[in-house]
């Protein structure tokens, strides 16, 4: 009967020592991966999940054939989740996003930078404990030189490939989460 007793007892302690299983926005993990904005603006990310919200970055870099064309992007986001599931959450808050790309779109030494502050929502999707895909969509406020352009849509505006997209646009994502 002791050994059957300390046995129930051992469980009951084991069982309750364990945390509730949760696949997505764990407090405290770290995600790897890519992610774009809604604007076209993107390239490789890194995620801080805190459980109830979350935020990041990116750094991105594209180097078309031809002289002085090079592109470089660079952003952060935050997302506050409004709700969640084991598998999902639903995410309200923004991105920013800053592109130098050369001006006019042509090869040459003048650039320009592009801003684009993008207020919206985020969904992610865990597809396992540490694996998330990201769907975003909002409003892009695109600012590309405050005497020149100025913008207000629900795509990227002004610049030269890939930020001069047409029709409904949408950004996306991958991570890896470590914990």
């Amino acid at each position: 009967m002791m050994k059957t007793s300390l046995l129930a007892v051992a469980m009951i302690a084991m069982a309750s020592a364990g945390r509730v299983a949760s696949a997505g926005g764990q407090a405290g993990s770290i995600g790897v991966g890519a992610e774009y904005q809604v604007s076209g603006l993107g390239g490789a990310s890194i995620n801080f999940d805190e459980g109830k919200f979350h935020f990041g970055g990116f750094l991105g870099y594209y180097d078309p054939q031809g002289a002085n064309n090079s592109v470089v992007v660079v952003g952060g986001r935050f997302y506050y989740h409004v709700h969640s599931t084991a598998m999902s959450d639903f995410g309200l808050g923004g991105s920013l996003g800053f592109a130098n790309v050369p001006a006019g779109g042509m090869p040459n030494n003048n650039r320009d930078t592009f801003v684009y502050l993008e207020p919206g929502f985020q969904i992610r999707l865990f597809l396992a404990s540490n694996v998330a895909l990201s769907f975003d969509g909002g409003l892009v406020l695109g600012l590309s030189d405050p005497r020149k352009d100025v913008g207000i849509t629900a795509q990227g505006i002004g610049g030269s490939p890939p930020f001069d997209t047409v029709g409904f646009a949408g950004g996306a994502g991958v991570h890896y989460y470590f914990f």
